[in-house]
């Protein structure tokens, strides 16, 4: 099964465009892992759709913390 790691931003998913700027410009707050194709994180957030996305070869590799939940999950799904 393939992954991606997802950002969540500083700012709340619930504010998507309150501050009329595109998520990107955001500070990354946390990385989740992500199934491919899907929306929601591994831990059960669900991530804004415009959520900045790095490859999963990337974990444990940006100066943000990574969600230990999801963490944990992906590990037990990793060959």
């Amino acid at each position: 099964m393939r992954h991606e790691m997802r950002a969540e931003y500083a700012e709340t998913d619930e504010t998507e465009e309150a501050d009329g700027g595109p998520a990107g410009a955001w500070p990354v707050k946390t990385w989740h892992m992500v199934r491919a194709g899907e929306r929601e994180a591994m831990c059960g957030r669900v991530l804004r759709p415009d959520a900045r996305g790095l490859s999963e070869a990337e974990w444990g590799r940006t100066p943000e913390p990574f969600c230990h939940t999801c963490g944990a999950l992906y590990l037990r799904e990793s060959p």
